[in-house]
């Protein structure tokens, strides 16, 4: 059976922070009272501060390489050139390399999961790129605009809008290309497109797009209940880190109880950055000691955690 998205109700892997869960949120996590509108973001996932550790920084070289092996500059330039700027520029985040760190806990060979690892890079960077695009035009400004004008853009927004369209396809075209003549292997890559898709789709991503979107349009001085960003967190960091998790662990031929656990994981991880980009320090500790139960599980299997357990211990 495919896992769906992190809101398919059996095997939920949240402790029900969302006020539309069916089930009431247990008492001992800290629920925090309220937080001013002002504090939401308009980036889509925000860099964790530590992304540069080393063992990060040695899981994001792999999927960058990787990266520019398939996706070369070659003939036409102004289809290839794009492509390269739109993703390497866009905001790094944690979800791709925790897809590679799950994949290495499990096989103990990073590279299987790395066309899940690099589809996510495109994909989340194709919603960079249509997130920044401008709702409508502005006016040409009278004079050349500075140099550092923050402004500034390499591409049109039209160029900019159609070659975030042809990321998307290129993403599941890679994942498509890992599939060999294996059977059991083209079932995994099938669950995993669908994983992916669920968790950027219309019921994930988007829509914590678009309720961001409505509070950041909000009065920034009226308060509103945390309930809301919680839910948007869920779909968003929490949601994608779960998605980078379960696909990871998939790929490094993971059992059920696995997938979920570190599924599971990857949601507390994402949780975690939403909540310390929040301010919810009190939150944080407590979902720090959900993700370290979720691993405790691999290391009475005598798996090595250490690697994967910095996605929470230097945040």
């Amino acid at each position: 059976m495919v896992v769906g998205s992190m809101l398919h109700i059996n095997g939920k892997p949240t402790v029900h922070f969302s006020c539309k869960s069916n089930h009431d949120r247990p008492s001992y996590i800290p629920k925090p009272t309220a937080v001013k509108m002002t504090t939401i973001t308009t980036t889509t996932i925000t860099t964790a501060p530590s992304i540069l550790q080393p063992y990060w920084a040695s899981l994001q070289a792999d999927i960058e390489a990787h990266l520019k092996h398939v996706m070369p500059y070659k003939d036409p330039l102004v289809v290839f050139e794009p492509m390269h700027h739109l993703v390497f520029s866009a905001p790094r985040t944690t979800v791709p390399a925790l897809c590679l760190a799950a994949g290495e806990l499990l096989s103990g060979d990073r590279h299987q999961a790395m066309a899940a690892a690099s589809a996510l890079v495109l994909l989340l960077a194709a919603n960079h790129t249509h997130e920044q695009i401008p709702s409508k035009p502005k006016p040409k400004p009278m004079s050349r605009p500075k140099s550092n004008t923050m402004s500034f853009r390499a591409f049109s927004p039209g160029i900019e809008l159609m070659t975030g369209d042809g990321l998307i396809p290129f993403g599941f075209e890679l994942l498509s290309r890992s599939c060999d003549s294996v059977q059991e292997n083209s079932d995994r890559v099938l669950r995993v497109m669908i994983e992916i898709s669920r968790a950027v789709g219309s019921k994930g991503l988007i829509d914590a797009q678009y309720k961001k979107k409505l509070l950041s349009e909000s009065d920034g001085g009226e308060s509103c209940h945390v309930e809301r960003i919680m839910d948007i967190m869920e779909k968003n960091e929490g949601g994608l880190h779960a998605c980078g998790a379960s696909c990871g662990a998939v790929l490094g031929g993971g059992s059920e109880e696995e997938i979920e656990r570190l599924r599971k994981f990857g949601f507390y991880v994402g949780m975690i950055q939403g909540m310390v980009n929040e301010g919810f320090w009190e939150e944080v500790e407590v979902v720090k000691d959900l993700a370290f139960k979720e691993l405790q599980y691999f290391k009475d299997n005598n798996r090595d955690v250490d690697a994967i357990s910095s996605f929470i211990i230097h945040v």
